[in-house]
């Protein structure tokens, strides 16, 4: 069993920056490939970013290629999503996920466990 508690939403204005912060409990954290979604209201989750175990690869969504950056410390049982140049169609509230399968892609049913996610709201 793995919990995921996300940290470091806000509310901020377009143009800045805030870092996402994932943190994790159990000892097989650093074994499982780890995910970023987003969910604005009235609309389907939607995946951001993935990263593998080794922190290796990574996988983005068009929407963020280039803005964000996924990473993690397996050290710290934490993961990452920095994120550059908001815009207000960033306003969501972002969810991190864990895959025990190495999956770094965008459906969300193939993820094991969620957080409970952290609010971000971009203003323009």
């Amino acid at each position: 069993q793995v919990q995921l508690v996300e940290s470091g939403g806000g509310l901020v204005q377009a143009g800045v920056s805030l870092r996402l912060v994932c943190a994790a409990s159990g000892r097989t954290f650093s074994s499982y490939a780890m995910g970023w979604f987003r969910q604005a209201p009235g609309k389907e989750r939607e995946f951001a970013a993935a990263i593998s175990w080794s922190g290796i690869s990574s996988n983005y969504a068009d929407s963020v290629k280039g803005r964000f950056t996924i990473s993690r410390d397996n050290a710290k049982n934490t993961v990452y999503l920095q994120m550059n140049n908001l815009k207000p169609e960033d306003t969501a509230v972002y969810y991190c996920a864990a895959d025990t399968g190495g999956y770094l892609g965008s459906d969300p049913s193939r993820y094991d466990y969620w957080g409970q996610g952290t609010q971000v709201t971009v203003s323009s």
